[in-house]
């Protein structure tokens, strides 16, 4: 599984290197701007960079500018435009404005312990939101509350346009119970579009390393290895063995989990009796209907490749259209 890293653990590492630290954020962008908002890069005293706000046009000045917000002990709001020119040479099509809090770890930015509070929290895999007012009177991390937002993983500027909230969710996961052909185009296609993903399958011949080198197998029943794996509101849990001794387990864990997305495979009348399984067992339609069955998009996807592509679009629907 993927370790979750970024600016704030960065951040904190350096400070307890002995060295002093500034977060930047992108805070909001008009255009084609390069990063996304809640993007972010951390500098250290001693002038390091890790992150990106700007894909490299800008990156220089606010290296500069967080060097000084160190010094002054204040935070700021910064804003440029990134012409056409600057944005084409660091391999972009076209530029934006963006605007940037840079905000010193410590005295007149986040402090100390909030930012090891954010850093555990993101190691656990707990969602987290970060406020902050751009004056600074206000900072705090939430769990409660924007919901949507972090449904749809987007921070930004509350309607007050002065608090910014960053959604810090832990990185998306993929877990497929069966070690079958589609699994191996989903599973890389998946990586590539940020998923970590995991296949589990009690059928060693089937879930192997050789067949799956790019994600983490679990050679287990399907309820155990989901146990032990966590199902939670960042994971997607696709069924391809259409087989009710392996579907069923997975089945049971999955629907009483927050996971954001469950798709199984197989033709309407498979999905009906497993319907009538579920019913039997004591789930009520509105929690089974929770499953997208047939798994994927209906695209005229024909095989495993293309019913690869139909299921990660359709994951893909799931976790950012409302």
């Amino acid at each position: 599984m993927r370790a979750i890293s970024g600016a704030p653990e960065q951040a904190l590492a350096w400070i307890k290197a002995g060295r002093r630290a500034a977060l930047a954020t992108v805070i909001e962008t008009w255009g084609s701007a390069p990063r996304r908002v809640g993007a972010q890069m951390v500098v250290s005293s001693e002038g390091e960079m890790e992150g990106s706000v700007s894909g490299g046009c800008v990156e220089g000045a606010v290296v500069l500018e967080a060097l000084e917000a160190l010094e002054e002990g204040e935070s700021k709001v910064l804003e440029y435009g990134v012409s056409d020119g600057d944005a084409f040479a660091v391999g972009l099509a076209c530029g934006g404005t963006i605007r940037v809090l840079v905000e010193p770890v410590g005295t007149g930015g986040m402090p100390q312990d909030m930012l090891e509070t954010l850093v555990e929290a993101r190691a656990a895999r707990t969602p987290v939101a970060y406020e902050v007012t751009l004056n600074g009177n206000h900072r705090a991390l939430v769990s409660d509350g924007h919901e949507s937002r972090f449904r749809m993983d987007r921070s930004g500027l509350e309607e007050d346009g002065e608090t910014f909230v960053a959604i810090h969710n832990p990185p998306l996961r993929l877990v497929v119970v069966g070690a079958v052909h589609i699994a191996q185009a989903l599973v890389p296609m998946a990586r590539i579009a940020g998923f970590d993903p995991f296949v589990i399958d009690p059928r060693e011949a089937f879930g192997s390393a050789a067949r799956f080198p790019d994600a983490q197998v679990i050679n287990d029943w399907p309820d155990a290895a989901l146990e032990q794996v966590g199902i939670d509101t960042r994971t997607a849990l696709v069924l391809l063995t259409h087989d009710p001794k392996l579907d069923d387990p997975a089945l049971f864990v999955g629907l009483r989990s927050g996971a954001f997305y469950i798709g199984a495979l197989g033709s309407k009348r498979t999905h009906a009796a497993r319907i009538e399984r579920l019913t039997e067992a004591g789930f009520d339609p509105h929690t089974i209907a929770r499953i997208n069955g047939p798994v994927g998009l209906n695209i005229g996807a024909a095989g495993p490749a293309e019913i690869a592509v139909s299921i990660l679009a359709q994951m893909i629907e799931a976790l950012r259209l409302p």
